[in-house]
């Protein structure tokens, strides 16, 4: 991903020190939010903070009911 400024990553605080995680960067609050898998951190995907927090909370809701 090339950009004119550089992105500060952060990981998941569920995420143990090694490089299975992913990371989020979103450098401006209104967005766009920028996620990558720190294994692979060239891949980057790009999308909405209104669009992640559907996201999560399907992923939340997913977990819920096992």
């Amino acid at each position: 991903m090339t950009t004119g400024a550089p992105i500060s990553w952060q990981k998941s605080s569920f995420s143990a020190q090694g490089n299975n995680c992913i990371e989020l960067a979103c450098p401006k609050p209104e967005g766009p939010v920028h996620f990558r898998e720190s294994e692979d951190p060239e891949i980057v995907l790009t999308t909405t903070p209104d669009r992640l927090r559907s996201l999560l909370a399907i992923v939340r809701s997913e977990a819920a009911a096992r």
